[in-house]
């Protein structure tokens, strides 16, 4: 049964912030959401977020420390304390068997099924990081480590999604000025016992503008909400 997108505000006590998060029912299951670094914030998913409620798929997202409505300093936070912040509100929300994730968030997505158990991940425009930047605050001396060339490749992401026994779709964008295209590649290649895997790139799209992209071509965003809506394995 659709609904209207009208999600319930809730907050979550975390390492001395309040979490500001929010949850949109569902009666085909519900999607855990983690947005990504810079300006981001929970938001960023309304679109995705209103179609999926439209096809009776719930939600549930928050703000990250120095994010959106939870505000704060974004140097009180690292990659490691954000998978500890989504790991809290996970449990507070229910503990929804899937998640959807952008960017820096995949990252913290893919940390958290070594933490939780989630049986379908949709990362759009995945970042990955190297292991030696998980415990280095945001700021200066994180973003030296990332920024070294490649950086990326020893992640742990890989062994990780090695793992994974789930339904992975991994959405990226053509013109992705932030991510290379090897990485979304490299996660698909290594989630060998997933239960299903796919990559879909969005042509036209850019790191920022994936779903919003395919707005634009109204079956182009119908055939990426079906494949979104297939990884709950319904």
């Amino acid at each position: 049964m659709s609904r209207m997108f009208n999600p319930i505000p809730f907050e979550v006590a975390h390492a001395g912030h309040r979490l500001r998060a929010d949850s949109q029912a569902g009666d085909k299951g519900r999607f855990f959401m983690i947005h990504g670094a810079g300006t981001a914030s929970r938001e960023g998913f309304l679109l995705p977020r209103t179609v999926l409620a439209e096809r009776g798929i719930g939600s549930s997202a928050f703000d990250c420390i120095g994010h959106g409505a939870t505000g704060g300093s974004i140097a009180d936070s690292s990659l490691h304390s954000r998978t500890l912040q989504a790991a809290a509100v996970f449990d507070a929300c229910g503990a929804p068997p899937a998640a959807f994730a952008a960017s820096m968030g995949a990252y913290n997505a893919i940390r958290l099924t070594q933490l939780r158990q989630i049986d379908a991940l949709v990362l759009c425009v995945p970042g990955v990081f190297t292991p030696e930047a998980y415990d280095v605050p945001f700021g200066p001396d994180f973003s030296t480590v990332i920024r070294r060339e490649r950086s990326w490749v020893d992640t742990d992401a890989w062994d990780i999604l090695a793992g994974f026994t789930g339904h992975l779709l991994v959405i990226a964008a053509e013109h992705d000025a932030v991510i290379p295209r090897e990485i979304p590649e490299r996660l698909v290649a290594a989630a060998g016992r997933a239960k299903s895997r796919r990559l879909e790139v969005v042509q036209g799209g850019a790191h920022r503008h994936v779903i919003s992209r395919l707005a634009e071509e109204p079956p182009r965003l119908k055939a990426m909400m079906d494949l979104i809506e297939a990884c709950l394995g319904l």
